[in-house]
């Protein structure tokens, strides 16, 4: 059975920094393009970051120079690493694994960026 549980998730204050790691079981995370997504309140569910097979990796506008993410093919996880975090990153954060037909998500985790 395929697992995504995201986890690190909580309450900061802007410009403060949060660690996001995505655990994966029943899936190899090096075989699948692995992405994080966010749903803030009222509003769709957006991409933040990708990482694919191969390494690239790939930005929203709004997170670039802000978010990093990296995978450890080891630990089978991935992370995304927030810094310089603004209020507008307040959201539910999602892992998402895909491969060929295969489509995977997590729980999803809770970041709040507030005073």
């Amino acid at each position: 059975q395929v697992q995504l549980v995201e986890s690190g998730g909580g309450l900061v204050q802007p410009g403060g920094s949060l660690r996001l790691s995505c655990a994966a079981s029943g899936l190899t995370i090096s075989y699948h393009t692995i992405n994080w997504y966010r749903q803030a309140p009222g509003k769709e569910r957006d991409l933040v970051a990708t990482i694919t097979t191969v390494g690239a990796t790939n930005y929203a506008d709004s997170v670039k120079g802000r978010f990093t993410i990296s995978r450890d093919n080891a630990k089978n996880t991935v992370a995304l690493q927030m810094n310089s975090l603004k209020p507008e990153d307040t959201a539910v954060y999602y892992c998402n694994a895909r491969f060929q037909w295969s489509n995977y998500w997590g729980q999803g985790t809770q970041v709040t960026v507030s005073s």
